[in-house]
């Protein structure tokens, strides 16, 4: 057990620059602030930390000199919260404290946690497709100005190609550049996303690619075509089409699907390992199959909460197409695309082709009886479905 002073030596040597964020939760009774989170800040080139409090629905902020977080934070185990944990560059600490004035510190050592720049409030993020760098599709899509300024109503839309472009980015080397790529986008909307894929790959990083966009608005596709018409993107085309029954390829290189409804998701995915794809990007959405069928008895007293029952079966069914696409030869992920805040259909399935097949097909089959589930995907490639 450690003593107050310990704790506010431990306090003064991690909260620092080096301090990436903390939390302080588990209220000692019940009263205004239910919990409290901290991050520093770089306002006018000084290191200052955010404190956010949480009370009831609303949070409201503050900001504060090292000094005082150092006696903020002491005050804040001391009086109001049983833990508090704290993240820096090179360490995870875990404080505990109890009513006698007692504390146990856990400390983990880890790898350095911080992206250059992650300190700034007022500084910029820098982002692949650069704010005050004139984009003309962005402009067209009403994203951008003419200036290169992002339209403020549109930032969350900027943000999102933005970090779509960085997990193709990571990508990358797995993309031949000695052939020419074919890439197609299912579902693909208004196609902030198509043009930017072929904007990056083409005009940013010189690929020579095919990228052909399918949706079934018959307008979306006419205007997503006069577009690239417009910008002389001669190797991006627009067609209607519906995922189940496209057969326009026989091959392609990366397949992407963002918010294809329900099962659509699951006939993009079945089209992608056909064709070869060496990279499956998804974003599925409205995960309805499994929630229709999903029974468990041992689960019957959870499942009676439809909220719950819906988003269990909504993990289950992104979950169970990774290891679907992992038995497939895939090396898959399931990453965040953005923030929950923005919305809870924020799950990217990333998937690159490694050639070696996953050894998973009991503990698949054990789960699909388990749950009392035969989802579509899996009775596509299976050949159990015609698509």
């Amino acid at each position: 057990m450690e003593t107050q002073e310990q704790v506010a030596k431990k306090l003064e040597e991690v909260i620092n620059e080096n301090c990436i964020q903390m939390v302080f939760s588990g209220v000692r009774k019940k009263g205004v602030v239910s919990k409290v989170k901290v991050r520093p800040v770089l306002v006018k080139n000084q290191i200052l930390f955010q404190v956010s409090r949480y009370i009831g629905t609303k949070v409201f902020h503050e900001n504060m000199t090292q000094k005082e977080m150092q006696k903020e934070a002491l005050r804040l185990l001391a009086l109001e919260f049983k833990q508090g944990q704290i993240l820096t560059e090179q360490e995870s600490i875990t404080i505990l404290g109890n009513k006698q004035g007692n504390y146990t510190i856990l400390s983990k050592q880890q790898k350095n946690q911080r992206k250059e720049g992650s300190l700034s409030h007022n500084k910029k993020k820098h982002y692949i497709l650069e704010e005050g760098k004139y984009v003309p599709f962005l402009e067209e899509l009403g994203v951008m100005t003419k200036e290169g300024k992002i339209v403020q109503s549109r930032y969350d839309k900027f943000k999102q190609i933005n970090r779509f472009l960085e997990f193709i980015e990571d990508i990358l080397p797995k993309l031949p550049k000695e052939k020419k790529l074919t890439i197609i986008d299912f579902g693909c909307g208004k196609s902030y996303l198509t043009f930017a894929i072929y904007y990056y790959l083409k005009e940013l990083n010189g690929y020579d690619i095919h990228v052909i966009g399918l949706d079934l608005k018959e307008d979306v596709i006419e205007n997503c075509s006069k577009l690239a018409k417009k910008y002389h993107y001669k190797d991006l085309e627009f067609l209607k089409g519906d995922i189940a029954s496209y057969a326009g390829v026989s091959q392609a290189d990366m397949v992407v699907t963002l918010h294809a409804c329900d099962t659509a998701t699951d006939y993009a995915l079945y089209k992608a390992v056909r064709w070869g794809a060496k990279v499956i990007l998804s974003v599925p959405c409205c995960q309805h199959e499994w929630n229709k069928q999903m029974k468990s008895k041992e689960l019957s007293s959870i499942f009676q909460y439809g909220i719950v029952k819906e988003r269990v079966a909504a993990l289950l069914t992104d979950a169970m197409r990774a290891q679907y696409l992992e038995f497939c030869g895939y090396r898959t992920q399931l990453l965040e695309f953005i923030d929950m805040e923005h919305t809870p259909k924020n799950i990217l399935i990333r998937s690159i082709y490694q050639g070696e097949s996953a050894n998973n097909t009991e503990e698949l089959r054990r789960i699909e009886t388990f749950f009392d589930v035969n989802p579509t995907l899996k009775q596509l490639l299976e050949g159990e479905k015609k698509n």
